[in-house]
């Protein structure tokens, strides 16, 4: 008999998409991911230059989400936009984020705000970034500032993937990455993020409306056979850390990907050549978004989670379907065993600018036309909006 899964369904229940600014927006000079993709030897495949140019068409990608029947959206806040030069906050741009957030309630769309997507003001890089002295301080002035245009906005992100950045910073300085570039984070930048997320909660709260918390690149990471306790010591400052930190917090953002297998030298094991692999070269594992859920409902003693960002970044719009479908049946069998999850929010919407890749792997639900940025939904658009609402996977 085929198991049949059931998922809930709009509006109770979050069905959407997200984005990060600098991934879509274009133009972003004042970060320090700008300075990054522009310097002499960058790693950086190409430069983001005008994104998909969301800056100026979000009404239009805010109205493909909610046509095609979605209820939730998730995007940053552009800290280098805000404050280009310390202290001197951009109300123009404020109010550009605020008619971000107008344009959703409009729509029928909750927004999900993030605060802070990897990319930093390139006057706080430059001092240290997360290392400066007042790194915190500076971190938590921000937030302040963004809260005037929160009014009505129930659901902040105060970091994205810390941990990531976490294992970025430990690689910049030891200049060593693993097999499969997960290097040793840095501990005292995870330590530093901790605070400045605890000061941005505390904020946040002090408003009386918002829910807080923060998301957390899951790994799955599992263990080849013998090598549980090298696999333990291995996720701990990876991802147990983050995890920890967010048992007070509201919910947190749980974005699955992929799994990672820890040999027993302590290491990640290579996948094979017949491994199915998508365009950033991962290991094609639906699976990994039900495991993730277990795992971190496990870790926080049952804090409310969010799927914040899910996804695969294929050219083929089927196997997208696939692989989602199979994220999902995951989700709901989490569900069903207790794991309280508030929303889905599939990564990404559109096809953008993934960082150091550059444009070439494609996570979105609609494609973009790099030189028109004319947008043409794909099929998976309209087949995640009817699971949301029927909470039926079709076959």
């Amino acid at each position: 008999m085929t198991e049949q899964l059931t998922l809930p369904t709009a509006p109770g229940f979050l069905w959407g998409a997200s984005t990060a600014a600098h991934q879509i927006e274009g133009g972003n000079v004042n970060s320090d991911w700008w300075a990054k993709e522009h310097a002499a030897g960058t790693p950086c495949a190409e430069s983001s230059g005008d994104a998909v140019d969301s800056y100026h068409r979000y009404p239009e990608d805010v109205r493909l989400l909610a046509d095609a029947g979605l209820n939730a959206y998730r995007f940053s806040v552009e800290w280098a936009r805000v404050e280009p030069a310390e202290g001197e906050i951009s109300r123009a741009q404020l109010a550009h984020y605020r008619r971000v957030i107008d344009t959703c309630l409009a729509a029928g769309v909750t927004p999900v705000v993030t605060l802070l997507h990897f990319t930093l003001p390139r006057w706080f890089a430059e001092r240290g970034g997360w290392f400066a002295r007042d790194a915190v301080d500076a971190y938590a002035r921000y937030v302040e500032t963004v809260t005037s245009i929160l009014d009505d906005v129930r659901h902040v992100v105060t970091i994205n993937e810390p941990n990531i950045t976490s294992m970025m910073l430990g690689a910049s300085r030891r200049s060593t990455l693993d097999a499969v570039g997960l290097a040793a984070p840095d501990e005292a930048a995870s330590e530093i993020q901790a605070t400045a997320h605890r000061r941005a909660v505390e904020v946040l709260r002090g408003l009386g409306h918002v829910r807080a918390g923060w998301t957390v690149a899951n790994q799955v990471f599992q263990a080849a056979p013998g090598a549980e306790a090298a696999r333990d010591a291995y996720a701990y400052p990876r991802e147990d850390y983050f995890l920890e930190v967010a048992r007070d917090d509201d919910f947190v953002g749980v974005q699955s990907y992929l799994r990672t297998i820890i040999g027993p030298d302590g290491e990640p094991v290579p996948f094979g050549d017949d491994v199915e692999r998508t365009l950033t070269g991962w290991e094609y594992y639906p699976q990994a978004l039900g495991e993730a859920l277990e795992y971190t409902h496990r870790l926080t003693g049952g804090v409310p989670m969010l799927v914040t960002e899910n996804g695969v970044a294929t050219a083929d719009d089927d196997r997208r379907i696939d692989y989602t479908t199979g994220a999902l049946e995951g989700m709901a069998r989490a569900m069903s065993g207790g794991c309280r999850v508030e929303g889905y929010l599939h990564w990404s919407l559109l096809d953008n600018y993934e960082w150091m890749s550059g444009f070439a792997p494609t996570f979105g639900l609609i494609a973009v036309d790099r030189t028109t940025f004319e947008r043409t939904p794909k099929p998976s658009l309209a087949w995640l909006g009817k699971v949301a609402r029927t909470g039926e996977l079709p076959g």
